[in-house]
């Protein structure tokens, strides 16, 4: 890491959509690693998936940066009022927990740090800019389950989130832990 530190970079809607040709090489090296060992077919499904989500309403994206080096990226998006992501968790979770309307619901859908500058405090900083100025109620997100991901399981617990459950996104996909951050902040 240079000696002044990672820069980061936050873009909004659309202007975020223009900005996959700059993180997706990120991508590819992290899960590349284990436990995701992803291949070009997964690669090619997150380039859809993203150019989808870069649609949406709320989108964000944070870019970290060591001089002109890419070292990770985090990006998310408001929950649609017809969401189906509270479906995949398999606990029985209320219907006031549940419900959206498209304005209650902030979800983190990725954030990676390239291996070279993990536990130097760049997740944190992409993490911190995201929700930078969200005026939703809560942010949510998953991640692999203990012992995969034990080091992000931490950090997140670390920045306040809790688990709500286990959610399988679908069929093919391994359980994930879903977990909601409450920033106590009401929707506009």
């Amino acid at each position: 890491m240079t000696p002044t530190g990672p820069t980061y970079e936050r873009y909004e809607g659309t202007e975020a959509a223009g900005q996959l040709d700059t993180f997706v090489a990120a991508y590819e090296e992290v899960y590349a690693e284990p436990p995701y060992r992803e291949g070009p077919r997964d690669v090619a499904e997150f380039i859809e998936h993203y150019q989808v989500h870069a649609r949406r309403a709320g989108m964000r994206l944070v870019i970290a940066r060591d001089g002109d080096q890419v070292i990770g990226f985090t990006y998310g998006c408001l929950l649609p009022a017809d969401s189906q992501w509270w479906n995949n968790v398999r606990e029985d979770l209320p219907d006031e927990f549940t419900a959206e309307d498209g304005t209650r619901t902030w979800v983190i859908l990725e954030l990676a740090v390239r291996k070279e500058w993990r536990r130097l405090g760049v997740a944190a900083g992409l993490h911190t800019l995201l929700l930078e100025g969200l005026t939703v109620e809560r942010v949510t997100l998953t991640v692999r389950p203990e012992p995969e991901a034990k080091a992000a399981q931490s950090a997140y617990a670390t920045w306040g989130y809790r688990e709500v459950g286990l959610s399988h996104p679908w069929d093919e996909a391994p359980f994930y832990t879903a977990m909601v951050l409450d920033l106590g902040r009401p929707t506009t």
